[in-house]
């Protein structure tokens, strides 16, 4: 399952990234193509921006169990910044740590109140 939290939500939005370069992204990551292991259950995902290549497009974290569950915590283009901190990397890993012990029902319920968006994706 992918999801977005509702912060990602907004910068995707702005970034003009849509869901299906997400599901790309977690294809790659299942086949182990990922940028950088953060640790903590976090990644980095580089992902082209539409008209962009990934070298100087966007950067994503994901909070993931690397098996089923795949959540957009962040993301900022190359740009705008170079990296995160570390205390943001650290506030991010608790977040992760969070997501990924979730029930189905506790994710129903994000969802249904708007902190998760469900990304459609077909393995």
């Amino acid at each position: 399952m992918i999801f977005k939290a509702r912060h990602f939500n907004r910068w995707a939005r702005k970034a003009n990234l849509p869901d299906s370069l997400l599901c790309q992204a977690v294809t790659e990551i299942r086949h182990g193509l990922i940028d950088a292991d953060l640790g903590g259950g976090i990644i980095k995902k580089r992902v082209a921006l539409p008209g962009h290549g990934k070298r100087g497009s966007a950067r994503t974290l994901l909070a993931t169990n690397r098996n089923d569950r795949w959540v957009f915590v962040y993301g900022f283009e190359k740009n705008e910044r170079s990296n995160i901190s570390a205390n943001e990397l650290e506030a991010l890993k608790q977040l992760a740590d969070d997501l990924l012990v979730l029930t189905e029902a506790q994710i129903f319920a994000a969802v249904n109140k708007g902190s998760l968006l469900e990304v459609p994706y077909e393995t």
